[in-house]
């Protein structure tokens, strides 16, 4: 139950933040190689003159060394502030594992505990890379990890090499084994929950910022009707003077023609601008309206969709509320999702207290699938990935359409906004339901006492 609703966004198939080709920065990874750098010429320094360990010095300087070199060419070759392919990006993220490979080898192996680094590369990888990138770059560091224990050169002492206990090490080599795993999973998983919720966000800004510019379109459609109205009103004036002249002169019947073809053409214009401005006139008066009025405009495209839509309003005085663009569309999108869902019919029940102010939305589909009713309203959820979102048990295809899942965050966010709190459940008679409530406060709607509060179970007027 996710149709994207009146949202046109193109989103590529792939999750999180590998949608963007181009979405590594390189001053990012030059300025952390720095900071390894300068970290192994300390640990280097420390190791050689106050542990007195007796290391290739000349092979990990060697080693260190090459770092500098590729850093030195990346800043000065290139601007700092260039996105990384994923190739290059990758490329990058390969030598810094062979080279933090290549030293652990020349100073001790698993038995130098800065063994740990070698999970750097990898959580960045899965920060910022494709998963099949990730997984090599993952499988070559649970390469280099095993290849480290039995292939190093060790750290010595005057009382001898510096060796763990063999028990010890391999705690330490199964430890990092599932660190690569568990970490590149965790950074990952977060780092596209963040650029889903970041996406979906500017998905509903967007929808929003469209209906407040066509709200605001409205405003200078009148106010064009309303500067033109007077200049036109000029050209008619002159041109009727021009015909009545022209009348006593048969010789200038042409002139006349062309006069009253001005005249027509003037009415013409007054038409269509009074026209655009019944359209697009912002009264105040309607900048609040009627509970019911506010959701039949948000209900209205999907009332003719072969689908009965049946809205019910509690009797009594309705409370007047704010047309407010959020609202509007919020609601068109849980409407539609009910629409899209159902089998034949959708019941749209309007109800008030004296504390809030509610709208429940019904269809007769077979609901929402109960493992995943605690998601509802996440962005990207998702089904199999050829075909739509399975919020619904035995949904029905519908050809050509795959939701992204923003319908329901859509509606969520932009309702949650003004103050809206929703829930999702499944009707005990079949069916899922949508329950929109705000506090009256929320809305700055008419006092309680005006509009007359009805009983818990009110009697309804229907409409359809």
């Amino acid at each position: 139950m996710l149709p994207d609703a009146d949202t046109d966004l193109s989103w590529p198939d792939a999750l999180g933040p590998v949608r963007r080709r181009e979405w590594v920065p390189l001053r990012t990874l030059t300025v952390l190689r720095w900071l390894a750098i300068a970290g192994q010429v300390a640990a280097l320094v420390v190791a050689t003159k106050v542990l007195s360990l007796d290391i290739a010095t000349g092979a990990a300087s060697l080693a260190v060394g090459a770092s500098v070199v590729v850093n030195l060419v990346a800043t000065f070759t290139t601007s700092p502030t260039r996105r990384l392919t994923e190739r290059e990006a990758t490329l990058l993220l390969t030598f810094d594992i062979l080279q933090l490979g290549l030293l652990l080898a020349l100073t001790g192996g698993l038995n130098n505990p800065f063994a740990l680094l070698l999970l750097a590369p990898v959580t960045i990888a899965a920060s910022v890379l494709h998963p099949r990138s990730t997984l090599v770059l993952g499988g070559l560091t649970l390469t280099i990890i095993t290849a480290l224990g039995p292939w190093h050169l060790p750290l010595l002492t005057s009382a001898g090499p510096l060796e763990t206990p063999r028990l010890f090490l391999w705690g330490f080599w199964v430890a990092l084994m599932i660190g690569v795993g568990f970490l590149g999973l965790y950074a990952r998983s977060v780092t596209a929950e963040m650029a889903a919720i970041s996406e979906a966000l500017t998905a509903t800004q967007l929808a929003l910022d469209r209906a407040q510019r066509l709200s605001d379109l409205d405003g200078v459609v009148a106010a064009a009707a309303h500067e033109l109205g007077t200049p036109l009103a000029t050209i008619k004036l002159v041109s009727s003077e021009m015909i009545e002249e022209l009348s006593d002169h048969p010789e200038l019947a042409d002139l006349r023609e062309d006069a009253e073809l001005l005249r027509a053409q003037a009415d013409r214009c007054r038409d269509i601008l009074r026209a655009m401005g019944r359209e697009g006139r912002r009264d105040p008066y309607l900048d609040r309206a009627p509970f019911e009025a506010v959701l039949r405009e948000a209900a209205e495209p999907h009332l003719d969709r072969g689908k009965a839509v049946e809205i019910l309003v509690a009797a009594g005085r309705q409370p007047e509320i704010p047309r407010r663009p959020e609202i509007v569309h919020g609601l068109r999108n849980l409407v539609q999702n009910a629409v899209d869902f159902a089998n034949s019919r959708v019941e749209i029940r309007l109800d008030w207290t004296r504390d809030r102010l509610v709208v429940r939305i019904r269809d007769d589909g077979p609901g929402f699938e109960p493992a995943l009713l605690d998601r509802i309203g996440d962005p990207f959820m998702r089904g199999r990935p050829s075909s739509r979102p399975v919020l619904h048990e035995a949904d029905p295809p519908r050809p050509g359409y795959e939701g992204m899942g923003l319908g329901l965050f859509i509606a969520k966010s932009l309702l949650e906004r003004t103050g809206a709190r929703l829930t999702f459940a499944n009707d005990a008679g079949g069916g899922a339901v949508a329950v929109v409530a705000w506090p009256y406060g929320a809305l700055s709607a008419a006092s309680p006492a005006s509009a007359e509060p009805t009983a818990a179970e009110p009697g309804v007027v229907p409409h359809s």
